[in-house]
């Protein structure tokens, strides 16, 4: 599908099995001068917060340029000129997710608290985060990409490099705790992590699927319980 202009560029749909998957520009021979006016002024980042909500939802692949279109209130020049194309927008809009969704867990791992304060207030943070009111269920990071086709690939790496780097940060986190006598010197910080990061993933599906707030907080309470308590590892050297 083709989207003539009257200057020198058409902005050309791409089509796959029923939804546009991008969108490329092909210039053209002049044919006449622009005419008087300036284009339609938008704000990028308001634009960017609807594109970023509709991946959110829908998933990448899911997102057509027409859904784009219709929720961003633009034109298709306009998209290709701030954003490039569909992939590149939507790693903008994982950027934008990342500074304004995910506030919850950058200030509960960095909080001046006891490790095991710090875990509860990273999972019941997600408990919230995923079923907040107004906004889709779940993480981006792992709604943005599921049933990705090969064609995709690309953006099913993107989201896993987060996800990966969310794991990281637990662990950075589980490491100085344990560091600092929180932890017994046994626990697997790496593995922990992991168990943590995955929770979080199963919560965000949880959301997906409908669960309440209330019944995310309790699949944070019980993966709570299996982190070891404080003082564990003076309570085992005193009784050695």
């Amino acid at each position: 599908m083709s989207f003539g202009l009257p200057c020198f560029v058409s902005i050309v749909t791409l089509w796959g099995e029923g939804e546009s998957i991008g969108f490329v520009s092909i210039t053209m021979d002049k044919l006449e001068k622009p005419r008087g006016g300036r284009p339609r002024a938008f704000d990028p980042d308001r634009a960017l917060d609807a594109a970023m909500h509709l991946f959110w939802e829908h998933g990448y692949e899911a997102t057509s340029l027409a859904m784009l279109r219709e929720a961003m209130g633009l034109t298709p020049p306009q998209i290709y000129n701030a954003f490039t194309d569909k992939e590149t927008l939507f790693r903008k809009a994982l950027m934008r997710y990342h500074q304004t969704e995910i506030g919850f867990a950058l200030e509960a791992l960095s909080a001046p608290v006891p490790t095991r304060e710090a875990i509860r207030r990273l999972l019941l943070g997600a408990a919230e985060a995923y079923s907040r009111p107004g906004k889709p269920g779940g993480c981006l990071f792992v709604s943005g990409a599921l049933a990705t086709s090969p064609q995709a690939q690309a953006v099913a790496d993107e989201l896993k490099t987060y996800r990966k780097a969310s794991e990281a940060a637990i662990a950075d986190r589980l490491a100085n705790g344990k560091a600092v006598g929180d932890l017994p010197e046994n626990l697997s910080v790496e593995g922990f992590a992991k168990y943590l990061a995955g929770v979080m993933n199963g919560m965000s599906i949880q959301a997906r699927d409908g669960a309440s707030v209330e019944e995310l907080r309790v699949l944070a309470q019980t993966a709570l319980a299996a982190l070891p308590a404080e003082g564990q590892n003076q309570t085992a050297s005193s009784k050695e």
